[in-house]
């Protein structure tokens, strides 16, 4: 029963480099205010705008009233700040592909907003049997219901399935809803640590 049967990714600093950095760089110029200060208020309503509570808009009208400058004249400015930092691995990408070309199901698993799932839809990706952001299902890691929701989709037991992130507290959650979990550091070392658990990733 232990067996692993589907192998699900997280997002950003697994499949791309990590966006955080270039993104709070990207938004704090646009608004023209320190990067600091506008991490201090990015944060604060970050997770309403990733469990989809609130809409784009309201998100920077929140972060503008809160650092009490104009709104800004684009008002979908998360996406363009998303594409301009956006850079994949490719080979996790095809490390997907390969698990989904050997009789694994894939899974994909983040936290992210509703501007960000439009870049990544653009993207054409078909590696992944089944899709989970955080903004449509109202959860985000590291939340049990939202492992809990992948895996049921994948239609797997949790401990039939490796979850892989670069966040210890995503990690944490994952290994709390039952699931193996490989903390991300490189590719190789992902590949080791799948192998070990009896995964055939080439």
């Amino acid at each position: 029963m232990g067996e692993v049967r589907a192998v699900i990714f997280d997002w950003g600093g697994v499949l791309i480099d990590d966006p955080a950095p270039g993104l709070m760089q990207f938004c704090a110029d646009a608004l023209g205010v320190p990067k600091e200060i506008y991490i201090k208020a990015h944060r604060k309503f970050t997770p309403d705008f990733q469990t989809g509570k609130i809409s784009e808009d309201a998100f920077w009208d929140a972060i503008c009233g809160e650092l009490e400058i104009p709104a800004p004249k684009e008002r979908s400015l998360w996406y363009p700040a998303f594409k301009a930092v956006y850079s994949p691995k490719p080979d996790m990408f095809a490390l997907a592909r390969s698990l989904q070309g050997n009789g694994y199901k894939t899974g994909f698993l983040s936290n992210t907003e509703i501007p960000a799932v439009r870049l990544f839809l653009e993207q054409k990706y078909d590696m992944f049997d089944v899709l989970v952001f955080s903004c449509i299902e109202g959860a985000k890691k590291p939340d049990r219901k939202i492992y809990e929701l992948t895996i049921e989709r994948l239609g797997v037991e949790p401990q039939q399935a490796v979850f892989i992130d670069d966040r210890l507290d995503c990690i944490d959650g994952a290994n709390t809803a039952g699931l193996k979990t490989i903390f991300f550091e490189s590719i190789e070392q992902v590949k080791n640590e799948l192998h070990r658990l009896g995964v055939k990733s080439t």
